[in-house]
């Protein structure tokens, strides 16, 4: 069984770091002062106002952020600012032997799925795919934040993981298929390769999603998956939405599915409302979980969290 960090509850201090690229003053005193209108106390890292270009302080400096958060016992919570390049770059300085012993909820999608997949892998600490701190904010659908505080504070299970009303997740390739979910961006999953942060699939759960790469560029990305063998012996795949995704030659997101997931035997869910898209399911990296393609179900059969 997976590590898992304490529930969230209300009062407690939310830890806030630039991991990647950096985010103005003003939009993060915004979004802070949304939380602490929610009921938690916030803390700021370090360097989470600096500006380096498009990276948000020193590979170190962020690396050190996070590490500080970890530290402070006072955290039950780390959010990440946003995502955008450079959180790859923090990874070598982490300690996931000290994360291991003082595991914390961290949240985050997009290049925040590197880390999350690191932690999840090499300290054993469940993670969640889902929201950051640029997410708190009134235009945030409800369902954001229900799912969220669910996933960071229920230790209920099994649970469903569910799409918001209206937008059914769809089994593609009929089967039943169980293990740890891994994954998130496809274009950071795919340049964890070749490192020493590169994704263990074997026996898992594989979850994918992206945002604004025209679907040629989707299949570049998956081929350089396959062949690095990650969907031989993954036992299911999720597919998240492509948002913001263009058409090219002719194909759809919809028709890379079909032509290129579907043949691959394994079950198959599409449709999940995750990571970059309006709708955010909170998906717990590294707790194991059920995906039934006959009914088009997900169900955790672990916490994310823990009293």
């Amino acid at each position: 069984m997976a590590i898992k960090p304490m529930a969230l509850k209300r009062g407690d201090t939310v830890g806030i770091v630039t991991l990647g690229s950096p985010l103005s003053r003003e939009t993060i005193d915004e979004r802070v002062a949304y939380l602490e209108a929610m009921g938690l106390n916030v803390v700021l890292g370090q360097y989470v106002y600096d500006e380096n270009g498009f990276l948000a302080g020193t590979d170190k400096q962020r690396a050190d952020d996070l590490m500080n958060m970890f530290s402070n016992d006072d955290v039950k919570l780390i959010l990440p600012a946003r995502g955008g390049v450079g959180v790859a770059g923090i990874l070598p300085y982490l300690d996931y032997r000290f994360i291991r012993y003082h595991p914390k909820i961290v949240s985050g999608y997009s290049d925040v799925t590197a880390l999350l997949n690191a932690i999840a892998q090499l300290s054993g600490v469940i993670t969640l795919h889902s929201l950051l701190l640029i997410d708190f904010q009134p235009s945030t659908p409800s369902y954001n934040f229900e799912q969220f505080f669910e996933a960071a504070s229920s230790v209920q299970v099994p649970r469903p993981l569910l799409n918001p009303e209206g937008t059914p997740l769809q089994g593609k390739v009929k089967g039943i298929a169980s293990g740890p979910i891994v994954g998130g961006n496809l274009t950071s999953f795919t340049g964890t390769l070749g490192t020493p942060f590169e994704v263990d699939t074997r026996g898992k759960i594989v979850l994918l999603e992206e945002v604004h790469e025209p679907i040629n560029t989707v299949y570049r990305y998956f081929e350089q998956l396959k062949l690095a063998g990650k969907f031989r012996d993954c036992n299911g795949i999720l597919m998240g939405q492509c948002t913001n995704c263009q058409e090219a030659y002719g194909k759809s997101y919809d028709a890379f599915i079909d032509e290129f997931i579907v043949p691959l035997g394994k079950p198959l869910i599409t449709n999940l409302a995750s990571g970059h898209g309006k709708y955010k399911m909170a998906i717990p990296i590294g707790a194991y979980t059920t995906m039934n393609a006959y009914e088009a179900t997900i169900t955790l059969l672990e916490p994310a969290v823990g009293y």
